[in-house]
Formats: structure tokens, sequence, C-alpha cells
């Protein structure tokens, strides 16, 4: 009898059987307004004062699932309306719970990766159920621990939190998960990206069996599937717009050039009359505070948000993006979930993405509510390789920019795209690649390589900058956590190995690049909680 992988069996029959479960519903729907959807006076009539009139796709589908209190699989990307699609029925069920709320507990958990988009979906939730008595919470890292401690004393209907933080509170025993009745999830996919998988474990195991769990995501991994399967009981999917659809009225363009004509580049397009409002993309955190400072030295003003920014700093920056004091925000992919700016008229990728699903998300940050907008990529020999991705996923070319040589177009030579992100050492990608090292950069941001295949940008701590008032522990945001073992399996501290293959030997940590070598932290800093993560 030949031997059996049982465990592998089972993993695949779970993997198959959520996929089949959870498949989406085929009869149709006639939905047309929110007073098709049985929401209430009080919400009909602050969707009135938003003047929404008409349910976006996914919340036709989503809206009567939840209100009948099935768990549900919804993939839908950013700008969907998905906020709306878990919060409107959300708000509805807890307008008809008047059950006593217990100090420090809570009916709801929402769980996101960013800051920034636990405070835009605090901000909705409070928008839509202004007209009913519920108390919303928000707790994220990089703010004192002590104010949100005090906050959820004495109980909140909703809380919107990033794990991190979340677990921290709980460890004080400052808020209990035990008794919720909705757990959600929202961009699922990301906080995996973000090696939140054993924070979500843990938070998973203390809350009640007996729950309506929503899981929402931009995507469908495995992962994601995997999770599904272990977390939601006879789920409904329900989906829209697959990742790679980009906005139907964003005029995609792209300029070939080399490494040292970027600034001025940029410069120039920044310069344009017709920029009212632009975002620019940066891979790395110091990427994005040097783009600033060459702008500023050009007379642009500009602000830049990412991981290593303060809480008060992030904020500033987009009120004013918002306001419209300023019109140039610089932005890494992480920091950049949850921002929800309407009027943005451009949106220039200066650093390429090493995952073509991301530059989906950058572009859809324009042309929002169906104005038109402009998307521009700075393309450079080393980056010809995420360009092609991209063209791949999207299924279009996209357009030379008006005024460019047809000559500087590489797109028609042959083997575009392979050899373009080599170097004469045989490292792939813009920088070098870190695969198998074992290491992450020093700031946080891992080092994207071509040659490793789409894999998510990942490393940037967009929570876990925070420190407890008394013992908190201190992480700076962005820092990369050091592996406890090396490549070849040698534990953290052993002295430096050759890198084989490329002739590269590890550098040494400059001072202030993540490298507190004294310590192996665990998941976000709490001992005995799982193996190393890039937790944020």
């Amino acid at each position: 009898m030949t031997n059996c992988d049982y465990p592998a069996v089972l993993r695949a029959c779970a993997y198959w059987c959520v996929a089949l479960r959870a498949r989406p519903k085929t009869e149709s729907t006639s939905l047309t307004t929110f007073t098709d959807l049985a929401l209430g006076a009080p919400l009909l009539k602050a969707l009135a004062d938003e003047n929404y009139t008409a349910p976006t796709p996914i919340q036709a589908q989503a809206i009567p699932y939840v209100l009948d209190g099935k768990d549900l699989l919804g993939i839908a990307q950013t700008g969907t309306g998905k906020t709306a699609a878990f919060a409107l029925p959300l708000l509805q069920k807890l307008s008809m719970d008047k059950a006593r709320l217990m100090p420090r507990s809570t009916r709801c958990l929402i769980l996101v990766p960013t800051r920034e988009l636990a405070q835009q979906v605090a901000d909705s939730i409070t928008t839509y159920g202004k007209y009913l008595r519920v108390r919303t919470s928000v707790v994220v890292g990089g703010v004192s621990i002590r104010g949100q401690i005090r906050r959820l004393s004495t109980g909140t209907d909703v809380l919107v939190a990033t794990p991190g933080r979340l677990l921290d509170l709980i460890d004080q025993k400052a808020v209990t998960i035990s008794d919720l009745h909705t757990l959600i999830l929202d961009e699922a996919d990301q906080m995996l990206d973000l090696g939140f998988i054993h924070d979500l474990r843990r938070i998973t195991k203390l809350v009640p069996a007996k729950r309506q769990t929503l899981f929402f995501s931009a995507t469908m991994p495995k992962q994601i599937a995997e999770l599904a399967s272990a977390y939601l009981t006879d789920p409904v999917q329900v989906s829209v717009a697959p990742v790679a659809t980009t906005a139907e009225k964003v005029d995609q363009r792209v300029i070939f050039l080399d490494k040292s004509d970027k600034v001025s580049r940029l410069r120039d397009l920044l310069a344009g009359k017709d920029v009212e409002r632009a975002i620019v993309f940066a891979r790395t955190k110091h990427g994005a505070d040097k783009v600033v400072r060459d702008l500023e030295r050009s007379g642009l003003d500009a602000a830049a948000i990412h991981g290593n920014k303060s809480q008060g700093q992030r904020q500033r920056a987009l009120g004013d993006f918002k306001n419209g004091s300023l019109r140039v925000l610089v932005a890494t992919d992480i920091a950049a979930r949850g921002i929800d700016v309407d009027g943005i008229s451009h949106v220039v990728n200066y650093d390429l993405p090493n995952v073509p699903e991301t530059y989906v998300h950058r572009i859809g940050r324009t042309a929002r509510a169906g104005a038109a907008g402009i998307a521009i990529s700075l393309c450079i020999p080393e980056e010809r390789p995420y360009l092609r991705d991209i063209e791949r996923l999207t299924k279009r070319a996209l357009d030379l920019m008006p005024g460019e040589d047809a000559a500087s177009d590489p797109r028609g030579e042959p083997g575009f795209g392979r050899e373009g992100g080599t170097n004469k050492k045989g490292r792939s990608g813009p920088g070098r690649s870190s695969a198998g090292r074992g290491r992450p950069n020093g700031n946080g941001e891992s080092r994207g390589a071509a040659a490793r295949g789409p894999r998510p940008e990942r490393g940037e701590s967009a929570e876990r900058g925070e420190r407890r008032e008394g013992g908190e522990r201190r992480v700076a945001e962005g820092e990369a956590r050091k592996p406890r073992f090396g490549r070849n399996g040698e534990k953290s501290g052993a002295k430096s190995w050759a890198g084989k293959g490329d002739g590269a030997s590890r550098k040494p940590h400059r001072k202030g690049q993540g490298a507190n070598t004294n310590a192996s932290r665990s998941n976000g800093g709490r001992s005995n909680d799982g193996p190393v993560q890039f937790g944020v």
C-alpha cells in the first residue's frame, strides 16, 4: 500500500469545499434603491443626506445576506462601496439590539490592516449611523493606549481595530471580544500580505463560536479560501470588479526614461496646470521622503505618508490634501490603503510596483464617481519586467505619453521585459534581491525582484509603532523583524556568510536601519507568540 499524505489531502478537500460552498449566487437581483434593501428610516435619511440614491453592485448583493445573518465572503476592490456593504446592515441590526452593553465589551469587531483604513471605516459608520444611538471606537497603534483604555471601559457597539493594538488591549484586559455577535475582516488579503496571519488566528480563538463572520478581500488567493474554510460557516460569496479590471475612465500612460531623469520628469509633470490633485507612489518609505525633498527643492509643495510618519503627521498631510491646501501627496502602497479622497486628477507611479495587482489599486485612486483621471508610470529599464506583468494582468498596453518619441518605446524589441531587469551579476529587478536571504531591507520594505515572481510588497509597518506607557514595547514603525534563522538554518547572530550565486556577503546594519541585534522579536514583540513575522 502506497503512503498517503493525509494532511495534504484534507487541506485540498477543505479548499475545494469552501470554493464550492462559497460560489457566487446565480440568481439576479433587481434591487435599484436603498429602500428595496429594507433598511430602516434613520439609515435612509443618513444616506439621503450624503446624496446616495442607488446601491453599488457589491451593496445590492451583500446587504440582504448580511441582514439575513449569513456568513459572507465578499470579493471587491477599493472604491466599490464595500464599506457600506457591511456597515449599513450592521447598523440596522445594532439598532434592533436592545441588550445591555457590558463594560469593556463590544458587539461587533471590524479588523483592518492600517490606521488610515480604520479611521475611514469608523468615519463611514459614524456618517451612516448619525441618527442611531450606536457607539463606535477606533483602536490603532501610534497613539496613546491610555486614552483607548479609558474609552473602552464603558463598552462599545462597534470596535474598529488593527490586530496588533487590539491584542495589546486584550493582554491588558482593557477589552473583551468573547461576547460579540459579528466579526468583520476588511481587506483580508492585505492583512495576510502584512504578516497578520498569527494575530488573526489568535483573535479568532477569542471570539465566540456562534457569530456572524464577514470577509472582504480584493483578491481570492488560496490563503483566503483556507481562512474562509476555517472561520466561515456555509458562506455566501459575492464578487464584483475583478482585480484585473482598471477604471474605465483612467487615461493610462507610460514614459520610458533613465533613472537619472526621473526627478526632473516628475517635477515637469506635477508643474502642469492640469494637475489639480496628485498622488505619487514610491516603493519605499525612504524613497518617498527623497521624492518630497526633491520636489520641495524645486519649489513644489508635497508631503509624504508612510509607516515611519507619526499618526499626527499622517493625519495632517491627509487633511491638507483633502482640503486642497496640498496638491501633491507622496505615498507608499501600505500607507495609501484607506485614502478616500475625491477629485484626484493624477496618479503617478514614480516607482512601478513589482506586484501587478498593486498597479490596479494605485490607479483606482483617480477617476472615481464617474470622473476622469490620468495615471502616468515612469518606467526605467530595470522596471520593464514589472510593466510587462502589469500589461498582461490588465490585458491592455499602456499608451506612450503624448510628446514622447516613439523610438523610446522598447516594447517592440525582442525579449522586452526579460533582460531589462537583470544586471551584470544576475540580480533581477531594481536593487538587489533578498530572495533566500531571510533578511528584508533595514527600512522595513522588502526589496523588489522580478525574478521572485508575483509577490506582495510587504514589511511596511502601519501600526506597530506604538509604545505601551509603563512598559509597552517599542518597535520603530516599519522596522523589520530580525529572522531567527539565516539562509542555511543558522541562528540569528551567527557570523556573516557569503551569499552563493551572486557573490554577495551580508553587510552590517547601518545605524538606525532596523538592526536590533540584541534581541529577536516574536510576532509583534509579544513573547511566545509564534514565529517571527513582518507585523504591522
